[in-house]
């Protein structure tokens, strides 16, 4: 069993940055990559941003590219999402979440997070 615990949510301005973090425990496997999802208010949640533990597999969703940057740091089983260039259309609550890597969709997901909020005003 695996449980993810996310972290760093908080509101901020336009144009902000924050840092979220997701730290694994319990029993992980190497096959398993790391990803982020977020849901809005009122809406599905969707995929953001992924990375394999080895770094050599990493994919964003089309409208954060070039603003979050997604990491691991493997010695302490956690994986970070850098947003900066926050938008109001960023709001949303922020889970991470295991599966096989190469599956980024939701229901291909093992392990999620509780999530971590995120509001950013305008």
């Amino acid at each position: 069993q695996v449980q993810l615990v996310e972290s760093g949510g908080g509101l901020v301005q336009a144009g902000g940055s924050l840092r979220l973090s997701c730290t694994a425990s319990g029993r992980t496997f190497s096959s398993y990559a790391m990803n982020w999802f977020r849901q809005a208010p009122g809406k599905e949640r969707e995929f953001v941003a992924a990375t394999s533990w080895s770094g050599s597999w990493i994919y964003y969703v089309d409208s954060v590219k070039g603003r979050f940057t997604i990491s691991r740091d493997n010695a302490k089983n956690t994986v970070y999402l850098q947003m900066n260039s926050l938008k109001p259309e960023d709001t949303a609550v922020y889970y991470c979440a295991a599966g096989l890597v190469g599956i980024r969709d939701r229901g291909g997901m093992s392990y999620w997070g509780k999530g971590t909020l995120v509001t950013v005003s305008s």
